[in-house]
């Protein structure tokens, strides 16, 4: 589609004021992006997802995920940013109108950010069904108390959609029942009761720990029904996991790209490496499986604009593209031999940040249970 070519060479010119050298500067000092984050969001990429009526592009998931995959390619890491779009379908498809009005414009124009989801517990993990983190309603307010963990860039966001549960386990209905989502002001929050711990981490992601101390937030501030907020998050989940995708598939080119040039560019006994198919052939295998996986990527961001079910597709694409550009940044790095160590070649901090795909936002054991038993037919597991 050619509005699609034009939105990856709109990227591809601010990228280019914005090289491998910055990101590792970053890398190195642990720190945000934030010129970076203004640029994408004065040129409306970052607010593709609002629609025109409050101040977006009015886009959707497909040229949401040209735009992360394209900053991923150019060397870049759009998980500074890319929460931005998966939260949004938890507004756009549960937000009141209230709650629209009040907060889309502003996030489409950058004057606030929402760039954080409150979901993960250090004991629960990705049971998210067992979390233990709780809102109890007090008169015009919620009060929150509980613990979060891996929440990311809580430190640079003004608002973060918050998971807790509303109605004890021994009480709900199904599973999924008792569980609440809710918009949160960060603004002062650390004075009303929320302790928000920084995580050393083995990348750049500012993942945070979170503690909630009787943390008020008001009831105005529900996204969607009381005790219902596990189909809310899973809105932004599907979404997340397709966006997560793209950006593997921008990895997995840049990777591509690196190796490919370093084999043809790079001699040792008198002919470049390329020349070798023990060089060339582990590049073309992951040459192969990249465009089959992102064909399974376009399938997927396709099913979600069109409001179709696309929870299968969603996690497959996430597996199948979080697992080539993890083996094509190992054959990169192996193309390259000792250099690929270096931080000058910038390949180990990319091949870092794309690792974390393989955990996160789900682990590939459980996108496998998933389609087990929900596409496949076959007993629970678990």
């Amino acid at each position: 589609m050619e509005h699609i070519e034009e939105i990856r060479q709109s990227i591809r010119a601010i990228c280019a004021s914005y090289d491998e050298n910055y990101w590792r500067e970053l890398d190195k000092t642990g720190g945000y992006p934030t010129e970076f984050v203004k640029e994408i969001t004065r040129s409306g990429f970052l607010g593709c997802l609002i629609p025109e009526e409050y101040g977006g592009t009015g886009l959707g998931l497909v040229e949401a995920c040209a735009v992360l995959e394209e900053i991923s390619r150019s060397g870049g890491h759009p998980g500074a940013a890319h929460a931005q779009m998966y939260v949004m379908g938890c507004v756009l498809k549960h937000g009141s109108l209230a709650q629209k009005q009040k907060y889309l414009p502003e996030i489409a124009n950058g004057t606030l950010r929402l760039q954080s989801f409150g979901v993960t517990e250090p004991t629960t993990g990705t049971d998210t069904t067992s979390l233990k983190t709780t809102a109890r309603r007090d008169g015009d307010d919620y009060v929150v108390n509980g613990q979060k963990v891996w929440i990311s860039r809580v430190e640079h966001s003004d608002l973060m959609v918050l998971l807790a549960r509303t109605r004890p386990v021994e009480e709900r209905t199904s599973k999924t029942d008792g569980l609440s989502c809710f918009i949160v002001e960060l603004e002062g929050a650390r004075e009303n009761g929320l302790t928000i711990k920084p995580i050393d981490a083995m990348i750049n992601h500012h993942a945070c720990e979170l503690f909630f101390d009787d943390f008020r937030i008001p009831a105005s501030n529900l996204l969607g029904e009381e005790h219902k907020g596990f189909r809310v998050i899973m809105d932004g989940m599907n979404a997340e996991r397709i966006l997560i995708a793209a950006e593997c598939i921008g990895d997995a080119r840049y990777f591509t790209d690196k190796a490919v040039a370093y084999a043809k560019e790079r001699e040792v006994f008198g002919r470049p490496i390329g020349q070798n198919q023990g060089v060339s052939f582990p590049i073309a295998e992951n040459y192969a499986r990249l465009e089959a996986a992102n064909l399974m990527v376009e399938k997927a961001a396709q099913l979600f604009d069109a409001g179709l079910a696309c929870g299968a597709e969603a996690n497959m694409a996430k597996m199948l593209a979080a697992d080539v550009s993890w083996k094509a940044g190992d054959t990169c790095l192996q193309t390259h031999g000792g250099f690929g160590m270096s931080r000058e070649y910038h390949i180990e901090r990319k091949l870092r940040e794309t690792r974390l795909y393989q955990i996160a936002p789900i682990s590939t054991n459980l996108i496998l249970s998933y389609l087990s038993e929900h596409v496949l037919g076959m007993p629970r597991s678990f």
